[in-house]
């Protein structure tokens, strides 16, 4: 994020103001989870694969991981683009795609993406993101998930205290104005209770900060 807080534009464009030791730093907490969960609207803005560097591949082979971690994208609607990025990779190379939504995803869309991803469609008319980590962990046998946004999905992974670590790089830049999302959205509701941030590390490259915190769980 800017150091006035914000994590993309007003006009939510993909993030291009950071360094490539922070793009690297990315890769590298991606190649830690046996998961990767992003939200439709933030996949369909950025259109990126989720993938991985080769050498970073290699490491998890050696760590006794698969290739890439599951990839698994979440949306309440189901409305989601089958022509996206992420669905013209090779599962076999870059690891399978999880689709959790609900019955409200078009039929046309469930047919497009049946040869592209599981599909998990729930009956509720929103996702629980409870149960998406119990199926992750119980059918698929997930302990680390990395969360790489959006925003509104973080902020509910918060309100529900299911985030354990923060991994936050500071950019040099000011952006101002009220309409540029923070990390946790738009909203101008505070969260339900202050969530308690503890530092575990920090290191400085260039002019750049990259902070992780553990999140004090409220479970």
């Amino acid at each position: 994020m800017t150091v006035d807080g914000k994590i993309t534009t007003r006009d939510f464009a993909p993030v291009d103001f950071t360094s490539p030791e922070d793009k690297r730093h990315l890769f590298r907490q991606r190649a830690l989870a046996d998961a990767v969960m992003i939200g439709h609207s933030t996949l369909k803005r950025d259109n990126v694969r989720l993938g991985l560097p080769d050498d970073l591949k290699e490491e998890r082979i050696k760590r006794g991981q698969t290739r890439g971690p599951l990839r698994v994208i979440v949306s309440n609607e189901g409305k989601i683009d089958n022509h996206l990025k992420i669905f013209r990779s090779d599962p076999a190379k870059m690891g399978p795609i999880l689709v959790f939504s609900t019955r409200r995803m078009p039929k046309e869309v469930r047919a497009a993406l049946a040869d592209k991803a599981i599909l998990h469609l729930s009956d509720q008319r929103d996702i629980d993101l409870v149960e998406i980590l119990r199926t992750l962990r119980r059918d698929y046998k997930v302990r680390r998930v990395a969360c790489e946004g959006g925003p509104i999905l973080f902020r509910s992974l918060l309100e529900l205290g299911l985030v354990d670590e923060l991994n936050l790089t500071i950019a040099p830049y000011l952006f101002g104005g009220v309409d540029a999302p923070t990390l946790t959205g738009l909203s101008k509701e505070f969260l339900p209770a202050s969530v308690h941030c503890v530092m575990k590390n920090m290191r400085v490259v260039g002019n750049e900060c990259f902070l992780t915190y553990r999140i004090r769980s409220r479970r």
